[in-house]
């Protein structure tokens, strides 16, 4: 009687469609052109590149625009074409694309910071340009004039920015781990509130206006989700990188994180699951399961005739306990520990395997991210990478 052969089960990954080099250095930003086989670069070499699929099946410029300083960051706006680029001077140059993605034409400059812009936001209903710099500048400015409106000096050097159009917030990270909320008007800004949870400096910032939750990644390789809208103060932490993670992107249809980083993974978190948040660590001066001093407890030590032990934490329930009491690992998901992590013998015999469940995918891009872009009509994402090389992937087969 012949074998029944089982088939294998499909590993669902991303699709790598594209890549795209010719860059003499790092590309800072990029753009997927929608409705359009095209990608908009900025590069360190002082570049500004548009790059259309020709019938080769390959990308080639179509647009070559030196600039007069490093291209530090961008913004595109697709109704209006309208293409705003941060120098590493601190100009802001806008240009206007041709319908065809073949010529830009220059509008305007701002000498909008002393030093490298960092991050740069147009929003069109507004008519105004949001940036942020080197010199811990925020500053915001009309489109159509000109003018600068307003500024606001941050607590460090700012790697993230984002706005809510309907509210009029915006949501600054900088490089301390320090978020700020200001509410803008026409000519001047009001601070809501000022917030940290990471132990590294805020690296990226994506804000999702339908579910009004904000999320950080940082430098201490871990993603954070605030729950602004709530009003409850709700902090979920996610943690799935090794490295740094330097770009998020959120699928709304879908209600799914993408997360990338400095080790090449891209992190796909779903967020339409009831997660938890993380306890806060518990002190004591010795152990919460069996009463054994930690080190610098000595009269515990001294009275009990016991050596001192050394102290850790369980991830599940915060308690303070020693080794010997929490030798167990395990993931807990649903708390954003996708790798296993320490946990109490009690708790680790109370986490059922539904609760270690994944909750996210990982997958490895092979370079080191410095920028994503995801375009959500087509479900293509593009990295760019340290290696100079941008890369499009088809991301169906896992944003779905």
């Amino acid at each position: 009687m012949a074998a029944e052969i089982q088939p294998k089960p499909l590993t669902r990954k991303p699709i790598l469609l594209q890549r795209v080099e010719g860059s003499q250095e790092v590309v800072n930003m990029a753009v997927i052109v929608p409705k359009e086989e095209g990608v908009i670069s900025v590069s360190e070499d002082r570049t500004v590149r548009v790059w259309l699929k020709r019938d080769s099946g390959q990308y080639w410029p179509s647009i070559y625009h030196m600039m007069p300083s490093p291209c530090s960051c961008m913004s595109f706006n697709p109704e209006t074409r309208r293409l705003s680029i941060g120098l590493d001077n601190g100009t802001i140059s806008e240009f206007i694309l041709s319908e065809d993605y073949n010529k830009m034409t220059p509008v305007k400059n701002y000498q909008a910071h002393q030093s490298r812009v960092t991050m740069i936001l147009f929003v069109l209903e507004l008519e105004w340009v949001l940036s942020t710099g080197q010199d811990k500048q925020f500053a915001w400015h009309c489109s159509e004039s000109g003018q600068r409106l307003g500024g606001y000096r941050t607590s460090a050097v700012a790697s993230g920015l984002q706005f809510d159009v309907e509210t009029r917030h915006v949501f600054i990270g900088d490089q301390s781990g320090q978020v700020t909320i200001l509410k803008l008007e026409q000519d001047n800004c009001t601070l809501v509130t000022t917030f940290r949870g990471h132990t590294g400096g805020v690296t990226a910032l994506c804000w999702d206006p339908v579910q009004r939750v904000l999320f950080s990644g940082s430098s201490d390789h871990s993603v954070i989700m605030w729950d602004i809208g709530g009003r409850k103060g709700t902090a979920i932490e996610l943690q799935g990188h090794n490295d740094k993670v330097q770009a998020l992107s959120y699928a709304q249809h879908t209600r799914q994180l993408i997360s990338c980083g400095g080790d090449g993974g891209i992190v796909v978190w779903n967020m339409d699951v009831e997660r938890q948040e993380t306890p806060e660590w518990l002190d004591s001066d010795s152990c919460q399961k069996c009463d054994q001093p930690f080190f610098w407890n000595f009269k515990q030590m001294w009275d009990s005739k016991k050596i001192g032990l050394r102290q850790h934490h369980c991830r599940k329930c915060g308690k303070a306990v020693c080794g010997k009491c929490s030798s167990k690992r395990s993931s807990i998901p649903l708390m954003g520990f996708e790798f296993e992590v320490r946990v109490c013998d009690s708790c680790h015999e109370a986490i059922t395997d539904e609760e270690r469940a994944p909750t996210a995918t990982f997958h490895d891009s092979k370079h080191n991210i410095v920028h994503v872009h995801f375009d959500a009509t087509r479900g293509w994402l593009l990295t760019s990478g340290t290696d100079k090389v941008i890369k499009l992937w088809d991301m169906t087969p896992v944003v779905s």
